[in-house]
């Protein structure tokens, strides 16, 4: 076996490779991030025309820890001369494909960064005093400490995964929208179901390319827009992260899906754009040829001879009907995983992982590594776990929490709220 390094990560997805770019400039740990794919790549198919990250850009890979950085997104725009077009642009919220072209650019300077390496095993070898990472290629790689980043896996519903799966139906899930959206063009209806920030930017590109046969359905009452006044944004922060991590389990549980404007709404803009096609196509007074309907589950779902079949609930009026549709984008959102790990860690009493505040699984006794993990803590640390503006954050929480010093200064406070009353 190869190592012992210090540090491995698994998957390089913004996260990790924020934890690699800061990393950097720690000279004396050793650290390597692996990746199966051959390049960076974020969300490939969503990467729509005309969308914007939903977060400053500021809260890039490394500026909100250390500004002075060479891989902040501010060099990258140096790097490329393109400093003067974007200060006239005067964007605070980027393109999404610039954002990925800027990771991409980050991840090529950081000889940390293996891409083209699959990691399919993570356990903790006592022989050796470290875990030993096993791939698809390749000799294995023992590490001190490892960093489970592999991002989330698309989450289809119940109802719908048979639909999904069965290779005669034009059925995907919006991570693969641009590689199915020339069939979804040319379908005779389209139906796109989930009122996130996903499901909206896939029904506006379907809505603005083939304005007719299109539905949009959602679960929620209706299409909301995200939470996004400066102090409700204070729930991104590394104040409340702490508060949220203090409450008791049954709590956390109750207000994670009572906070659902905070990442499951749509942006405004989006909202707005919407409605401007809408009234556009409406002009002389004929209604578009789309249906949006909030409120509705699907139950039940199967192909018809005229293509797919959908079988629905209203949960307010308690009625119920079928529809039939050419194709499907289910927005349906992603959920979270710890793979490829596959070793003990202590549980809670859903049988979800103990992640401390530091990031840190709760490991048996005998394992004397740390397993830290990136966007799997939702349910520990609050819904600014998959939010890009704490992503520096949290790797400099990682990074001294390997080091046991502060490898990086990060501030005390970070919130005008105090979430919580003082000595409780």
């Amino acid at each position: 076996m190869n190592g012992p390094v210090d540090l491995a990560g698994v998957g390089i997805g913004p996260f990790n490779l924020s934890l690699a770019a800061l990393a950097a400039g720690v000279p004396e740990l050793d650290a390597v991030f692996f990746e199966r794919r051959p390049g960076f790549s974020w969300h490939p198919g969503l990467l729509i025309e005309g969308t914007t990250l939903q977060v400053p850009f500021l809260a890039d890979l490394v500026s909100l820890v250390d500004p002075t950085s060479e891989l902040s997104f501010l060099n990258y725009l140096r790097a490329k001369d393109r400093l003067f077009p974007f200060y006239f642009a005067e964007r605070f919220h980027i393109p999404r494909a610039e954002y990925d072209d800027y990771c991409r650019w980050v991840s090529e300077r950081l000889p940390s960064c293996r891409f083209g390496r699959t990691v399919t095993g993570v356990r903790w070898e006592p022989a050796e005093n470290a875990f030993a990472l096993s791939f698809a290629e390749g000799d294995p790689v023992l590490a001190r400490n490892v960093v489970l980043g592999v991002g989330t896996s698309p989450k289809v519903p119940e109802a719908l995964r048979e639909l999904v799966a069965e290779p005669g139906a034009l059925a995907v899930h919006s991570a693969d929208y641009l590689q199915a959206r020339e069939e979804l063009l040319a379908a005779p209806s389209v139906t796109v179901l989930g009122s996130g920030q996903s499901g909206a930017e896939v029904f506006l590109d379907l809505l603005r390319a083939r304005p007719h046969g299109l539905r949009w359905l959602s679960r929620t009452r209706s299409f909301a827009p995200m939470e996004y006044s400066k102090l409700g944004l204070e729930q991104f922060t590394p104040d409340y992260t702490a508060y949220f991590h203090g409450l008791a389990e049954p709590v956390r549980d109750r207000l994670v899906p009572s906070q659902w404007q905070l990442y499951k709404g749509i942006d405004a803009e989006t909202i707005a754009a919407i409605h401007d096609e809408l009234y556009q196509l409406g002009i002389g007074g004929r209604w578009p040829d789309v249906t949006l309907t909030p409120g509705v589950e699907v139950v039940g779902a199967g192909l018809a001879d005229d293509g797919i079949e959908l079988r629905l609930r209203h949960a307010e009026q308690g009625s119920s009907a079928t529809v039939h549709t050419g194709a499907v984008v289910a927005a349906t959102g992603y959920t979270e995983t710890l793979s490829p790990y596959t070793g003990d860690c202590e549980r809670d009493r859903a049988g979800r992982p103990v992640v401390g505040r530091d990031y840190r699984l709760a490991l048996p006794p005998e394992v004397t590594g740390s397993l830290f993990v990136q966007n799997a803590e939702r349910h520990t640390h609050g819904v600014g776990a998959p939010d890009l503006g704490l992503a520096a954050w949290r790797s400099a929480r990682i990074l001294n929490a390997l080091g046991g010093r502060t490898v990086y200064r990060l501030p005390e406070r970070t919130a005008f709220t105090k979430f919580g009353l003082e000595g409780s």
